[in-house]
């Protein structure tokens, strides 16, 4: 297809543009043009460019796609590296956190989310997903203002409306004061697909529901959300097989095991991506492989409290599940970076496979495509063709950290570094430009994200 005479934004003079579409072409000295929110043509240096209103200049770095955040918890990033809960396992963890969480409110829901998507954005992370599952009592709408901050930011969101049903007195972990009614929560979700969800190519916000794990909502809860989905089509998103103890767990309530569960409440299906998938059997694999269901890999997170598993990435991509990438919730990894999440995925699949267990490219892949997949969006986001989003990022490939690295910009970005983003661009507009955030007010949401933090933490 031939260029457009004019494009809103020109990418041009990078290194490599890796455009992670159908035959992964790599386009050496390449440009991207962007307009009306979407790719409009790519090319390299034989191929002329549109002219276009805005220049942005890419030398020595490589260009990709955005990295898709597919698991996160933003709120956690109030509570990073809270002392009495770091070294516990996943159930003691949660159980030290529940109590802060229910001090959660539309102020600092609002800080939390601007902070979140803006550190994202830094590191190239161009959609994220938000499961927000603490909804306390009083705490007004929370889901509300998150969408808040992302609309100023400009950053594509997709959050979840998580919930928890099941508390203390009923079986499960998390107190009363953090639980809701089924039909509390199940109302919310209509509400908030209603006046937030877009159906449209290229949309900016998009709602999953999500209940948060089979150890927190009723099993009614997790059937009725996938009627529901399924009537207002939507995702399904859940945590599945995240920790030795959730297994235990189920056997001694349901007398069966985690995916068995999450099967029977009608789960499993393409509708559904989840977070974690650290434990299931070659059995599992397969049955969630051939039912399409995402799976969203935390290396970070798998390695700091996942009990010392390492899901099987390479097994569950071959069974044929999309699998991409997440963060995770700051409270546990504390931090938000998609790039040291990629570099995760590439230093674990090595670990457990062998070293052609996983490449660079690969990661890459599971952070653009396979995360897409898993929202429901393949050929929309995570790869720079056509029609696709213009969400695209620059990554600097100089200075000490890649002196030498001559013969492989993929295979630099992640063995070398660590690397944050030059330039982010999320629906043809720059969000972060020359490594630095373009809205302004930084400071004072950061000194509001401060007190709010403290208030919870009960720290002067």
């Amino acid at each position: 297809m031939p260029a457009p005479d004019t494009a809103d934004l020109l990418v041009t003079g990078a290194e490599l543009v890796a455009t992670v579409d159908d035959e992964r072409r790599e386009i050496p000295g390449g440009w991207v043009a962007m307009k009306a929110g979407l790719i409009a043509a790519l090319g390299g240096p034989a191929d002329p460019a549109p002219t276009a209103a805005r220049t942005i200049r890419a030398d020595n770095c490589l260009v990709t796609p955005g990295l898709v955040n597919t698991h996160h918890h933003i709120f956690q990033n109030l509570t990073r590296s809270y002392r009495p809960a770091i070294n516990g396992s996943l159930f003691d963890w949660l159980s030290t956190l529940y109590p802060l969480w229910a001090g959660l409110e539309e102020e600092a829901i609002y800080l939390s989310a601007w902070v979140g998507l803006a550190e994202l954005a830094l590191g190239g992370c161009t959609t994220t997903t938000d499961h927000l599952y603490v909804h306390p009592k009083g705490g007004g709408q929370l889901i509300d203002a998150e969408i808040a901050a992302a609309r100023e930011l400009g950053f594509r969101f997709h959050p979840t409306r998580g919930s928890m049903s099941l508390s203390q007195k009923d079986g499960g972990l998390p107190p009363d004061s953090v639980v809701q009614d089924d039909d509390e929560i199940l109302a919310d979700c209509e509400r908030l697909v209603a006046a937030h969800h877009d159906r449209s190519w290229g949309a900016m916000v998009r709602i999953a529901l999500a209940p948060c794990s089979p150890f927190s909502v009723t099993p009614r809860l997790m059937e009725a959300t996938a009627a529901l989905a399924q009537r207002l089509d939507v995702r399904l998103h859940t945590h599945l097989a995240e920790d030795p103890d959730e297994d235990r767990f189920a056997a001694e309530k349901f007398g069966i095991r985690t995916v068995d569960h999450f099967e029977n409440v009608g789960w499993m299906t393409d509708r559904s991506w989840v977070a974690h998938c650290i434990y299931p059997n070659p059995a599992e694999v397969a049955r969630l492989g051939a039912a399409g269901v995402g799976v969203a890999h935390c290396p970070s997170s798998n390695c700091l409290i996942g009990g010392g598993g390492i899901s099987p990435v390479s097994d569950l991509r071959a069974a044929g599940s999309p699998v991409g990438l997440g963060c995770d919730g700051s409270a546990s990894t504390d931090h938000a970076s998609l790039w040291l999440e990629a570099r995760g995925a590439l230093l674990l699949g090595r670990l457990r496979t062998g070293p052609t267990g996983m490449t660079a490219r690969d990661a890459l892949d599971i952070a653009t495509r396979g995360s897409a997949a898993c929202l429901g969006r393949q050929g929309e986001l995570g790869q720079l063709t056509v029609g696709a989003a213009a969400d695209v990022v620059c990554w600097p490939l100089e200075g000490v950290a890649f002196a030498g690295a001559l013969t492989d910009p993929v295979e630099a970005w992640l063995r070398c570094g660590p690397v944050s983003a030059r330039h982010t661009v999320i629906a043809g507009v720059p969000v972060v430009q020359d490594g630095s955030l373009v809205a302004s007010g930084v400071e004072d949401i950061l000194r509001r994200h401060r007190a709010a933090s403290a208030r919870l933490q009960g720290v002067e």
